[in-house]
């Protein structure tokens, strides 16, 4: 009998490991289960379709055809309720059972609900579907006063949607400033003022403590923390997310704020495998487990599991061993983040000029992680750094030089 992998998500993670495996089984019974009503999208671009920039259909990238024409069998709008580990078996909310030999986990997660008065108010918005960009495009095109609550990557996205639709836009933060622990103050200022330019006003040290609506139930107004009240019938909320592991509960798979994997997306539960934004992998590179919710990372993460699940060995396989990074296209200027730009026990920053500006990020002396505004070019040099593990904190006058080449260093790079 051929094997059957039953994979759980249609993301980017789960449908790169349904391509995988079907390239290296061609018998296999290949089945993709997803709770959403289409196939595979595009999530980096439905922000410029929420702005009103793109139509539909740049924005997916499989139709169900292209599952039809490998043989994959996909199956929308199923939610998984259960998982059997011992049994090997899938369960439905419609009462079916899927048996598998073996399972991958690419749920990825849904976004995470302030825990304030009114909070699932009608016209509160978060930003993860394709689903959510449509209601969102939707609404603000009609509404007038917005506010958005979440000072982060998708926060952001938010911010700019609201610009784009032109609503008077207020933008709340915790902190004193943007992504505050991967941007100093002379980094995020260029992002405010950036922000302001397209009229969307900062307002630092405030966050939401609570929302009012109208008597039908449709938000009216964010109040701040710091007791200020905000008109907003469009509010956007981005906060973090809730991984959707539910149905993993009682069975052996470790989760510590992730699904804890190693290197080949293995977790503790045999034949079980998990990828994309809810893993806790083990990352080869610093010798610890991390998360990680880029793009890249979910698709490389997704190829490595549907290899790992198909091999006769894991010393056949490649294990996970990537360098992030995540961009940012809403202004004149390019943004970009890489590897772990939050973390680490020292930092180094330089200005260059009015909206090109750089930090990087060291963990015992070894380069993981940094944020690039204005000038990306140095990009492929810091990841060439970073997975060699060189040991270059002590050479930041040269990693800071706008235009620095590799050979100026006093390193080893072979990776």
């Amino acid at each position: 009998m051929s094997e059957s992998y039953v994979i759980i998500g249609d993301g980017v993670a789960g449908s790169s490991a349904a391509e995988t495996i079907r390239e290296r089984e061609p018998d296999a019974d290949v089945i993709v289960l997803t709770d959403e009503g289409e196939a595979l999208y595009n999530r980096i671009l439905i922000k410029e379709f929420a702005k009103g920039k793109l139509p539909e259909a740049p924005i997916s990238i499989h139709d169900e055809e292209w599952y039809e024409e490998r043989d994959i069998d996909l199956r929308l709008n199923t939610l998984v309720t259960d998982v059997d580990v011992d049994g090997h078996v899938v369960h439905t909310h419609e009462g079916d059972d899927v048996a598998y030999d073996k399972l991958l986990v690419a749920t990825g997660g849904t976004p995470t609900q302030l825990p304030v008065d009114h909070s699932d108010a009608t016209g509160i918005h978060h930003f993860w579907t394709f689903q959510d960009a449509r209601r969102i495009r939707e609404h603000a095109e009609d509404a007038d006063d917005a506010t958005i609550v979440g000072a982060g990557l998708l926060g952001i996205d938010l911010a700019a949607i609201c610009a784009a639709q032109e609503l008077d836009a207020k933008y709340l933060m915790r902190g004193n400033r943007w992504w505050r622990y991967a941007l100093s103050e002379d980094g995020a200022e260029i992002i405010h003022d950036a922000l302001e330019e397209k009229g969307v006003e900062c307002v630092f040290e405030a966050g939401a403590s609570r929302f009012e609506t109208d008597d039908d139930g449709h938000v009216v107004a964010t109040v701040g923390g710091n007791d200020v009240r905000y008109d907003s019938d469009f509010v956007g909320v981005a906060i973090g997310l809730n991984f959707n592991v539910e149905f993993l509960q009682g069975t052996d798979v470790e989760f510590d704020g992730g699904v804890v994997v190693d290197e080949y997306m293995r977790t503790d539960a045999e034949d079980v495998y998990a990828a994309g934004d809810l893993t806790k992998f083990y990352d080869t590179i610093r010798g610890t487990h991390a998360q990680n919710g880029s793009w890249g990372s979910a698709k490389q993460q997704g190829a490595v599991a549907g290899h790992a699940m198909t091999a006769d060995s894991v010393e056949d396989v490649d294990p996970f061993r990537w360098v992030s990074s995540y961009s940012i296209t809403h202004f004149d200027f390019p943004f970009l983040s890489f590897g772990f730009p939050t973390e680490g026990d020292e930092h180094a920053e330089r200005t260059y000029g009015e909206n090109e500006w750089r930090r990087l990020a060291f963990e015992d002396g070894k380069l993981i992680g940094g944020v690039l505004i204005g000038n990306l070019a140095p990009q492929s040099k810091y990841k060439q750094l970073i997975r060699a593990e060189a040991d270059v904190a002590d050479q930041t006058d040269v990693l800071l030089q706008e235009n620095f080449e590799l050979e100026e260093l006093d390193v080893d790079l072979d990776e």
